[in-house]
């Protein structure tokens, strides 16, 4: 990975000419405020966890257990903040600082809404408003583009959940979101650090996607969303959704690019897509179902690899190197080995989606959550970074039941008209009806599986996903 090419750049355009939406889409985007909470949860799902919790209703309590024993959620956190962050070599590294308490914010927040106690909503916003009081820059090698993304989007994330409490500095946030993590972010996606547009495995363009989405959605700015949107669908880096999943083949599973590299980085890239697929969902944007349900697909994929199963793969040869300067060649010719016991709390999420509101088929997605719960989060998963980058605790915060719909959520639209969020379609193709483009048989509904916690497997049907042609 190219370390050192580039300076940090504050440019707030990802290619503004070539990521431009269509004049028709553009005109129609309404100016009214997001929904909000509507980031990885609304107020819906908030209602729904505190009240499935009080009634002691599986898997919701096992969920709530796994937040209350982590050491993060508890009210008497103090928070850390510094004014510059550093993150990669050559550099005083200080940002396990950030990590930790912006997941220990969130936790606290995410027990408060469950809970109603209000002890854990004041340390949230106690620890949130220390770091927009404080944080002034992240600096370090390429690295930093991966703290500004990830902590950027989960800063977001923990503030939506009190953000109309009394004490929190709204104002103060939206400007540490805006001035600190998204111009990072941003640039990255427009620059990639001053290297050739491949040299960077997807997951770097999904930290930065999932900053440039939650701060746009977080502080009402459609353009910013627009941005995301469009960078998701038509992006020339790894992590546009084509880009990291670029093969389906005919059974339906599509490749997901980085299983080349390894695993825990391609689980890392699902669960980054997923997170931007969900907060989109929740403002009424279905890149869920973009493309023909590819991400379903690449998920499938990677689930399926990663359980153990055998998987194909098309050799990728990425072309490496700084803009003028060095350059050179990668190519990754099988699908990497992997360890069955390796997760990440990301499933869940992905699992209810295509199970629970759409009711399809996702046998190896839901046999990953199976395993998988119930979900822990960040300090669950060993002290050091990998740990924290996913929010976590799928299992209380994504179970749902059948045909629950979240408030805000994309519902079918005669052609033509624009959706609400940005003049966004949603896709229609995404249906169980018989003889539609994703035709589901064998064991995907898996009766019960989100109650089922401790089910050690789910019987084995394969997903089979028909397609009216071949897809690139």
């Amino acid at each position: 990975m190219l370390k050192a090419a580039g300076a940090a750049g504050a440019g707030m355009g990802i290619g503004t000419a070539a990521l431009a939406l269509p004049a028709s889409a553009s005109a129609s985007a309404s100016d009214d405020p997001f929904a909000h909470p509507g980031l990885l949860h609304t107020r819906t799902d908030l209602d729904r966890m505190a009240a499935k919790v009080k009634a002691g209703a599986r898997p919701y309590a096992a969920g709530f257990a796994k937040l209350t024993a982590n050491r993060h959620a508890q009210s008497g956190w103090r928070a850390n903040p510094q004014a510059t962050v550093y993150r990669g070599s050559g550099s005083p590294q200080n940002y396990a600082a950030l990590y930790n308490d912006i997941h220990a914010a969130y936790q606290n927040a995410l027990r408060y809404h469950v809970s109603g106690e209000e002890a854990h909503a004041d340390t949230a916003v106690a620890i949130l408003n220390a770091w927009s009081g404080k944080l002034t820059s992240i600096q370090g090698s390429a690295d930093r583009f991966l703290a500004a993304g990830l902590y950027g989007y989960q800063f977001a994330n923990a503030a939506e959940l009190v953000r109309d409490h009394g004490d929190f500095e709204l104002g103060r946030a939206r400007e540490l979101l805006s001035d600190v993590f998204l111009p990072l972010s941003d640039d990255f996606l427009s620059h990639h650090n001053n290297a050739v547009v491949t040299n960077y495995w997807p997951n770097w363009d999904l930290t930065a996607l999932t900053c440039v989405l939650a701060t746009g959605i977080f502080c009402d700015d459609r353009a910013v969303v627009e941005r995301a949107v469009e960078y998701f669908k038509h992006g020339e880096g790894m992590g546009s959704v084509r880009h990291a999943i670029p093969v389906v083949h005919d059974d339906g599973l599509a490749e997901w690019v980085e299983a080349g590299r390894d695993q825990g980085h391609a689980l890392l890239g699902v669960g980054l897509m997923g997170t931007v697929c969900e907060m989109a969902w929740n403002q009424g944007i279905d890149l869920y179902g973009y493309d023909d349900s590819r991400f379903l697909k690449g998920a499938e994929y990677v689930a399926k690899w990663s359980l153990g199963g055998d998987v194909p793969y098309t050799a990728n040869t990425r072309r490496k190197g700084a803009i003028g300067g060095w350059s050179g060649s990668e190519t990754a010719t099988e699908a990497a080995g992997v360890d069955p016991g390796m997760t990440r709390p990301i499933w869940a999420m992905i699992a209810n989606h295509y199970t629970k509101r759409r009711g399809l088929s996702a046998s190896y997605v839901t046999r990953a959550a199976v395993k998988a719960a119930p979900e822990g989060g960040g300090g669950d998963y060993g002290p050091n970074s990998g740990g924290f980058d996913q929010l976590g605790f799928g299992t209380l915060t994504f179970s749902r039941d059948r045909g629950e719909v979240a408030a805000g959520a994309p519902s079918p639209r005669p052609s033509g008209r624009p959706a609400d969020a940005g003049g966004v379609q949603p896709q229609g193709s995404v249906s169980p009806a018989a003889g539609d483009d994703l035709a589901a048989t064998g064991s995907g509904s898996a009766v019960g599986w989100a109650a089922a916690v401790g089910v050690s497997a789910v019987a084995g049907g394969v997903l089979m996903l028909r397609r009216r042609g071949r897809v690139g």
